[in-house]
């Protein structure tokens, strides 16, 4: 008889201290859902995930006995990051990170690479309708990006 896996719990993140954890977390998940990447893109993003992306936002981590399986990072009430380790992917911490983060960090907007196409669907099944498009990514590169939002927050008033 298989076992249940053990509970997850969010905490948020201790800064520094956890970054080399979620920079492998980050780079096992874009290797399983980001062919579209280009090594050299690849490259450089993980090269300034711990320098510059991971201290500009609210980070919250999910973690199982223990141990970090995924991470979410917030601004302004845009989910900026969420990533799952791959071998916790499927087990629910997705979703109980993002369920989180828009219940403690009003997040009610979300980007994702349109060539994303499991995110995408994620993302739509979980309350989320797309409200745009733009053909480059924010660092101008030619990844069109999807623009979602929810279209309530929750409790019955709209996304603003």
């Amino acid at each position: 008889m298989p076992t249940e896996p053990t509970p997850l719990t969010i905490r948020p993140a201790r800064g520094a201290e956890d970054y080399p954890r979620l920079v492998e977390i980050w780079r096992s998940a874009v290797r399983a859902t980001h062919d579209f990447l280009a090594d050299e893109d690849f490259a450089r993003i993980e090269g300034d995930l711990a320098s510059v992306y991971l201290p500009a936002v609210t980070l919250e981590v999910a973690e199982r006995d223990g141990r970090p399986v995924g991470f979410a990072g917030v601004a302004e009430g845009s989910l900026e990051m969420l990533f799952v380790a791959d071998e916790a992917r499927g087990s629910g911490v997705g979703t109980l990170l993002l369920q989180h983060v828009i219940e403690n960090l009003a997040v009610t907007r979300v980007d994702v690479n349109e060539q994303n196409t499991g995110a995408h669907g994620f993302y739509l099944s979980r309350g989320f309708t797309q409200t745009g498009r733009s053909e480059l990514d924010g660092d101008g590169r030619p990844y069109p990006i999807l623009h979602l939002a929810r279209s309530d927050r929750g409790d019955g008033a709209p996304a603003s």
